[in-house]
């Protein structure tokens, strides 16, 4: 059991873990169990980095959620009533969601689903994939107990991807589309029944069950994808990216694009905070191609809100004013470069990655990416409490940011290659010193 509490703690950033032990204290104090399940189990145990932490509660999850505001600083970004969730964002920047533990069940394909409270074992039977239902308790009487009804723990060892029963598909239509998400994304290969199932259900055009609600939420989490150009050409393979439009198939779904956004992309290096909002980027590449009327029926399909739809539209403006800020003279030192970056929005360094004609603001952002951001990670926890801050404190952050912005400028330049002297030319007869030879 230690060796899973063991792979937890080196496998989540400092804050995420902090999270955790936080919400434990948390459960524990309100005297409910709570368990750390879904997809921070199946990225911990498949050696991904773990975007969101997802709790699961057997009680009141929406009542831990608001004393986790009260005590420990959350902020309450959305709820759902009807599945008894929340997610959360934590100070230091790690995210959570906090879930009753329920069964669900569907008086007809697609429809909203009866929502009963249930034990841990009856949630984790209830899901989509056997990959995310795996959980790990983190109450005091059975810490770090696995509990894997389906087997999970052996799918993610053989990297396969399989529904937990045989109505997955027909109960939730929209998990035909997550299933492609996590196989582009997890590289995973599909059993051979999932196969079956997901075919059999197209052709009992299932999909046109699908709500406006669950495609719009589906595509949100798409944008969130670093794989995107995989994501979309599998989508386009299996006919299914034509539920958003009938358009999109095609010369009209920019793959090419979908390809320097997936590159730019996977250029964050791993194991830092890079905060993105995925959405308006998505949309600015999913969108690029379409004429004004299928671009309103798109939108409309997925359900995809005038905020939205304005976040997108504003981003080159946010771009183009930080593509000014990349190419001032006064950028001298890598602290400043540093700086304006980590508060620059990341959607908007990536949209400059995909579109800025400026060779010195490519060659800036990559730097940040390739050199500062890599240097930021030799600050460590330990080397900021040493100090005498206290972690998660702002003053914490402050000094550890100090310390970044420190080392950053004390980093030597690699000094410019001395070259090699010519050999020298003959000497006449007429010479009457050394010859002289000017620096270039």
């Amino acid at each position: 059991m230690g060796d899973y509490m063991f792979m937890l703690e080196n496998h989540l950033n400092a804050n995420q873990f902090r999270v955790v032990e936080r919400m434990r204290d948390l459960a524990g104090e309100a005297g409910v169990n709570i368990f750390l399940a879904g997809g921070a189990m199946r990225d911990t145990l498949a050696g991904f980095p773990v975007r969101d932490l997802d709790f699961t509660v057997e009680g009141n999850a929406l009542k831990l959620a608001k004393v986790a505001e009260q005590k420990l600083g959350a902020k309450i970004v959305s709820t759902d009533e009807h599945r008894k969730s929340a997610e959360l964002l934590f100070p230091g920047g790690a995210t959570a969601e906090i879930a009753m533990a329920r069964q669900e069940r569907y008086a007809k394909s697609g429809a909203r689903p009866q929502i009963i409270a249930a034990t841990i074992h009856e949630d984790l039977k209830c899901r989509d994939f056997t990959v995310n239902a795996v959980a790990l308790s983190l109450n005091k009487a059975s810490l770090g107990l696995p509990i894997d009804p389906t087997n999970g723990i052996g799918d993610i060892e053989r990297k396969e991807l399989r529904t937990i029963h045989n109505y997955s598909f027909y109960d939730e239509p929209v998990r035909m589309l997550r299933l492609l998400r996590f196989k582009a994304r997890l590289g995973f290969a599909i059993d051979d029944r999932t196969r079956a199932h997901f075919d059999n259900a197209r052709d009992a055009e299932i999909l046109s069950h699908i709500s406006s609600d669950a495609l719009g939420d589906e595509l949100r989490k798409m944008a969130e994808e670093s794989n995107a150009a995989d994501l979309m050409e599998a989508l386009e393979q299996e006919k299914l990216i034509e539920l958003y439009s009938p358009a999109l198939p095609g010369a009209k779904l920019n793959l090419p694009a979908f390809q320097k956004l997936q590159k730019a992309r996977q250029m964050v290096p791993g194991g830092v905070e890079f905060h993105i909002h995925a959405l308006p980027l998505f949309l600015n590449v999913l969108l690029e191609k379409l004429n004004a009327k299928e671009r309103a029926a798109l939108i409309k399909t997925a359900g995809i809100t005038k905020a939205e739809v304005n976040g997108s539209q504003k981003l080159d403006t946010v771009a183009k004013k930080l593509e000014r800020d990349l190419k001032s003279a006064k950028l001298q030192k890598a602290s400043q470069l540093y700086q304006l970056l980590t508060q620059a929005p990341g959607e908007a360094i990536l949209y400059l990655l995909l579109n800025s004609a400026q060779r010195l603001v490519l060659d800036r952002i990559k730097n940040y990416f390739q050199k500062h951001l890599p240097a930021s990670l030799e600050i460590t926890d330990e080397m900021v409490a040493a100090t005498g801050a206290v972690a998660g404190t702002p003053k914490f952050q402050k000094a550890k940011e100090q310390m970044i912005l420190t080392r950053l400028d004390a980093r030597p330049k690699k000094p410019a290659p001395v070259p090699e002297a010519a050999p020298a030319p003959p000497m006449s007869s007429f010479a009457r010193g050394p010859s002289v030879r000017h620096a270039r």
